[in-house]
């Protein structure tokens, strides 16, 4: 006899989705879209319930016929207007249950009658009664509430976990928390937890929204933008997309024709924004985010060094800077694999499988195992340094991924960069393997074109192919190339490994050679004429023009590459090109 099915919901302030077990597998469930539901709730032209997008796009055009975030008020008595009635956080929650289970139905063809949902770790018992009965109140027998950030530790595996300490970063559209889970023989308890239910995604649209609106009046020249709820809608629209934008991008461009009229002309808005202007405005959000997190950890007496996990839920987790505080506060990469935006509802499904008695296997996602970056002039533990790597796509990153950064040229004029294609995790970008090599020519570097600088694109896919495309903004002026197999290259340890392996079985000088390349990796015993060289080109440096500069450096790099690799041929090829520099430099 089949099992009566139960799904996984997570009722979101901001969206919402629900989640079945397929195979053993946790999957959202999406009708010709992406799964996630605006938890939004309006009344039509005609007086009929609409749920989701729908309701989402009519909010600001139609604020008294739409309710929005209404979890914020689960478990109080206030009742919200909705057209001419009122209405319990509830019956609008209920609205969206109903919304998820009858589209849940609709793609399993059978009935949905039971359901796992989630809930804030900081939520009461009122707030969680509340919740209850608006699952009952949509048809739906709710067998167990639990918490978001143990659903999140459910879809990253914590039901066949040993024991662990993880720690959850929860930003979504409307509110922020953070908390301290435990994991032990696969039962996942909250030890701390706290954050700002006033907090989210939505507060940087508004930001970015405020930015476009100075912009309508003050370049554009138009009046009363604010008072109009039409052109609002267009700029929140066009504010969010700028922002996802940003995540991937350094700039995102916001193009919105017939945006108004000026003595009768109509207007049209083209504005660019950049991703430092956008992270210099949520800093000290940000740092709010931080505090959180030193006081859920106090609350949980765990330092960060034992922490085995630190995981990312909620779509403004996705924003680069935070990925990047967390590293600094924490000391080890974040999670964010698992959909963060999806992550909570993935969980639910888990522990819906379990109480279905089903074996549910982690969520499997597409990663890549390793970081790729590339190579340029910067800093390393605080000094100046000329390969200082610079990561694109970082490890864990889900498949498939395209990400750009802004670079700039050393010198005006400059003609032409290279892009090395690094793949590892060592700040030092010479430590890492290189996986490919571009020569970037014919630029126009002149005062005004460097300010816009370069930019650089890497796209990596699930078959492990990387791509690599870079733009000069001033002049459109590109270079595209593609690196196979990226993913399936062996790391450092595991060609050394090979390397000491077939050397002992061969049983002839290879190994030598071996050791030559273990001992010039170590920077000891180089050969006499290849140190003369080197100590030549380091003191040259302090005198040659800065495009020799650039050449003498990556000469040098050459060198020691091909020497760690036990490349001698190469090496001495190198090695001649540098002597004739070096030859005509004096």
């Amino acid at each position: 006899m089949e099992k009566e099915p139960i799904v996984g919901i997570d009722l979101g302030t901001t969206n919402s989705e629900v989640a079945f077990i397929f195979d053993g597998q946790p999957q959202v469930i999406k009708e010709n879209d992406d799964g996630i539901v605006p938890s939004c709730v309006g009344l039509d032209p005609e007086g009929k319930i609409i749920v989701g997008r729908q309701a989402h796009n009519q909010y600001i055009v139609y604020p008294e016929r739409t309710v929005i975030s209404i979890k914020r008020k689960m478990g109080s008595d206030e009742r919200v207007p909705m057209g001419k009635e009122f209405y319990s956080p509830q019956e609008i929650s209920a609205f969206i249950l109903k919304a998820l289970k009858e589209r849940t139905e609709r793609v399993l063809n059978r009935p949905v009658r039971r359901a796992v949902i989630t809930v804030p770790a900081y939520f009461t018992d009122a707030q969680r009664q509340a919740t209850r009965e608006a699952g009952e109140i949509a048809g739906l027998e709710v067998v167990r509430i639990i918490n978001e950030p143990t659903a999140a530790a459910l879809a990253y595996g914590g039901h066949t976990a040993g024991h662990q300490k993880i720690l959850v970063y929860d930003l979504g559209g409307g509110t922020f928390d953070v908390s301290v889970v435990s994991i032990e023989a696969g039962v996942v308890e909250v030890m701390a937890s706290t954050g700002d239910n006033h907090l989210g995604g939505d507060d940087f649209d508004k930001m970015i929204q405020e930015h476009l609106n100075e912009h309508l009046e003050g370049v554009l020249g138009l009046s009363s933008v604010r008072e109009n709820r039409t052109l609002q809608a267009r700029l929140r629209r066009a504010a969010e997309q700028a922002k996802i934008e940003l995540s991937d991008r350094p700039y995102a461009r916001v193009e919105e024709d017939h945006i108004g009229e000026v003595n009768g002309r109509s207007r049209h808005m083209s504005m660019e924004l950049s991703r430092v202007d956008f992270e210099q405005d949520i800093e000290e959000a940000m740092a709010q985010t931080l505090k959180a997190v030193t006081t859920a950890l106090n609350d949980a007496a765990v330092r960060p060094s034992e922490l085995d996990k630190v995981l990312l839920v909620g779509g403004s987790t996705r924003i680069p800077r935070i990925r990047q505080l967390l590293w600094e506060r924490l000391g080890q990469e974040p999670h964010g694999e698992v959909d963060p935006e999806l992550c909570v509802t993935l969980g639910a499904a888990v522990q819906a499988g379990i109480e279905m008695g089903i074996e549910v296997e982690s969520v499997l996602v597409d990663i890549t195992p390793y970081t790729f970056g590339t190579s340029a002039v910067g800093e390393l533990y605080g000094r100046p340094y000329t390969n200082q790597f610079v990561p694109l796509i970082r490890r864990n990153t889900k498949l498939p991924v395209t990400k750009t950064e802004m670079f700039y040229t050393l010198y005006e004029d400059q003609e032409s960069v290279a892009v090395d294609v690094y793949q590892g995790e060592d700040q030092d970008a010479l430590k890492n393997v290189k996986v490919g090599n571009f020569l970037f020519r014919g630029l126009n570097q002149k005062a005004g074109a460097r300010d816009q600088g370069i930019l650089l694109t890497y796209g990596l896919d699930l078959d492990g192919i990387l791509k690599i495309h870079a733009v000069e903004r001033a002049t459109g002026k590109e270079i595209r190339g593609v690196i196979e197999n990226a993913t399936g290259r062996s790391t450092p340890e595991e060609l050394d490994a090979s390397r000491d392996r077939v050397a002992a079985l061969w049983g002839d000088d290879d190994a030598s050679q071996d050791r030559l390349r273990q001992d010039t990796a170590a920077g000891e015993k180089l050969p006499e004429e290849m140190r003369r060289t080197l100590e030549q080109a380091e003191k040259a440096l302090d005198t040659a023009a800065t495009e020799d500069r650039e050449e003498i450096i990556n000469l040098m790099e050459d060198i020691r590459d091909s020497l760690r690799a036990g490349d001698l041929r190469k090496a001495e090829e190198s090695k001649q090109e540098l002597d004739e520099i070096l030859f005509y430099l004096g």
